[in-house]
């Protein structure tokens, strides 16, 4: 069982623009969203339609092996919609997950259940306890840290990731959520890999 986190994020370090749902966050994940794999689980696009080659197969990475995940409330869209008690995440009624899903929040809510297997908790914790809990669901499988970027932050700074994967689109955004702000010496605890992709993206993989 491994604590993984995968994000995307601009050369100079942006993983959320200023509007995360804007234009500048449709150039920094547009390899991602054109893949053959998120289009077929996140659109239910069966077609086979979507690019292949290195960014799918870290596209497909991305939805292997998890039990659990830990997010945060902006990730889910608690920011955004903070006073809408009818608010389920930016998913609609499929969420593509199939399994529990911890959002870190001060406000209480009661979880959300959803056919394919997506269960909603909202947590008012530490990244500690969190994942404690978290890997107490996820059994043997492993548990993602699914952003936002302070979140993954949080966790790495307190040394609890195994594997964090970064991919770097070859874009400049300038204002934004960092994710290596307080990072300072973080490859000194991992083997670090990288690899470029079809499109100009680089993937950078830090390993214990």
């Amino acid at each position: 069982m491994a604590v993984r986190i995968d994000l995307n994020i601009s050369l100079d370090g942006v993983a959320v623009p200023e509007d995360p749902m804007g234009a500048e966050w449709g150039r920094l994940v547009e390899h991602y969203t054109a893949t053959r794999t998120f289009r077929e689980r996140v659109f239910h696009d069966t077609t086979g339609a979507g690019t292949t080659g290195v960014d799918d197969r870290y596209a497909a990475a991305y939805f292997e092996g998890i039990g659990a995940e830990v997010m945060g409330a902006g990730m889910f869209g608690l920011h955004t919609y903070p006073d809408d008690p009818d608010w389920k995440g930016w998913w609609g009624d499929e969420p593509p997950f199939g399994y529990p899903v911890l959002v870190l929040t001060h406000r209480e809510r009661a979880p959300l259940e959803f056919d394919n297997g997506t269960r909603f908790e909202f947590l008012a914790t530490t990244p500690e306890a969190a994942l404690a809990r978290a890997q107490e669901l996820a059994g043997d499988a492993d548990v993602r840290v699914g952003g936002g970027a302070t979140l993954a932050r949080d966790f790495l700074a307190a040394g609890l990731v195994d594997r964090l994967h970064v991919a770097v689109t070859p874009i400049v955004i300038g204002a934004g959520t960092r994710l290596w702000d307080g990072l300072s010496d973080l490859d000194l605890g991992y083997t670090v890999t990288s690899e470029i992709a079809e499109s100009g993206v680089v993937h950078v993989t830090y390993a214990r």
